[in-house]
This record gives C-alpha cells, structure tokens and sequence, in this order.
C-alpha cells in the first residue's frame, strides 16, 4: 500500500505510525499518486486556526493522504495535543479545501500514535513564526541536551536578545507562553517545546 505522507520534521526516533486498517484503496497508478500528491499540498496550505501564519504543513500535523477506490479521499492528521479545541475546525477546513476541488467526499481520520511534538514543526514553519513575532520551539526541545536547564534562554524575536523574562506560563492558546525582552522591552509569545 502506498500512501503520501508528510515528511516529519522531528529530531530522533519516532514509533512508526501504525497502518490503517485494511480497506480497499485505489490502485497507486500515477494518476492515483499525484492526486494524492495535489491534495496533500492542498491540506498542508491550509492554515492553522490559532496560528494563522502557519499552514498545516509547516505545523507538521499531516500525516498523509490516501485516496480510495470509492472516490473518497482520506487525510491523517495529528492534533498538537490530544484535547486540542482546534482540530475539529481543521478538519473541517481541510474538508472545505478539498471538496472545493475535485475531491468529492474527504474523511479526516485523527491519528494520535506517533504524537505531535514540537520538533514537528517545519523549518519554514520556525521562521514563519519568528517573522510574526512569536519565538518558535528550539529543536529537541529542552531535554535534547541532557537534564533539563533551571532556566531557559529564549531569544526575542523583535531584537535578538537572551534577556528575557517568563510574564504567563499561557498566553492567547495553551502551547504559548508570554514572554518580555528586558532589552528592547516588547512583550512576545514563545510556543512551548512539547516533546
């Protein structure tokens, strides 16, 4: 069976995603493989609803797409965290996305092993974020170095500076904290490493 998956972005071992439970898909002729392909690109566009500046793909929550052979289109997404408020409206906006296409009937199957960590987070995804003025996660997270550090730098993205200070543990959604840069002064979400 062949299906498109997003490529993670994760630093170390991952538990392989268990395999969907047999079902009968269409055969992977080309054109089945790019359709995949197109609604795979289609779905990580999407962006993420707290964090607009995002798609789904930089976030690294798809997990892949498979079309079977009835027609419908199957995207696998992994929410942030499991009590996440946010994965019910980007399943729906996937939906949409899709649908508005030639894809007819999309079902958005939550997938929950391997979980989401921070480390999924694309690349791009970490400059998006720093471009809107929310310092992203540090790869690997605090523990990818040994014991966990009793304080942890973290870099403003308006000037640069180490020289911050924990305001709220929460800011405007759970996976961000409120900072301020004691340098330049301006307050800043950082979202939290979630390994």
């Amino acid at each position: 069976m062949v299906t498109r998956t997003a490529r993670p972005n994760h630093h170390g071992p991952r538990t392989p995603e268990a395999p969907a439970p047999h079902t009968a898909e269409a055969p992977h002729a080309p054109e089945a493989e790019a359709l995949e392909a197109e609604a795979l690109a289609l779905a990580g566009a999407v962006p993420d609803p707290e964090l607009p500046q995002l798609g789904l793909a930089d976030l690294g929550v798809l997990r892949g797409v498979v079309r079977h052979r009835d027609g419908v289109t199957e995207v696998r997404l992994t929410p942030t965290y499991t009590g996440c408020p946010a994965v019910e409206t980007m399943a729906e906006d996937i939906r949409e996305a899709l649908s508005a296409e030639r894809f007819g009937t999309v079902r958005v199957v939550r997938v929950l092993s391997p979980a989401w960590t921070t480390d999924d987070i694309t690349e791009e995804g970490r400059r998006k974020l720093a471009e809107a003025g929310i310092a992203p996660p540090r790869p690997g997270g605090p523990a990818a170095d040994g014991p966990v550090p009793l304080s942890l730098a973290i870099r403003c993205p308006n000037c640069g500076s180490v020289d911050t200070e924990l305001l709220s543990r929460f800011s405007s959604t759970a996976c961000k904290a409120l900072r301020r840069c004691t340098s330049c002064r301006e307050p800043f979400d950082h979202f939290k490493e979630l390994l």
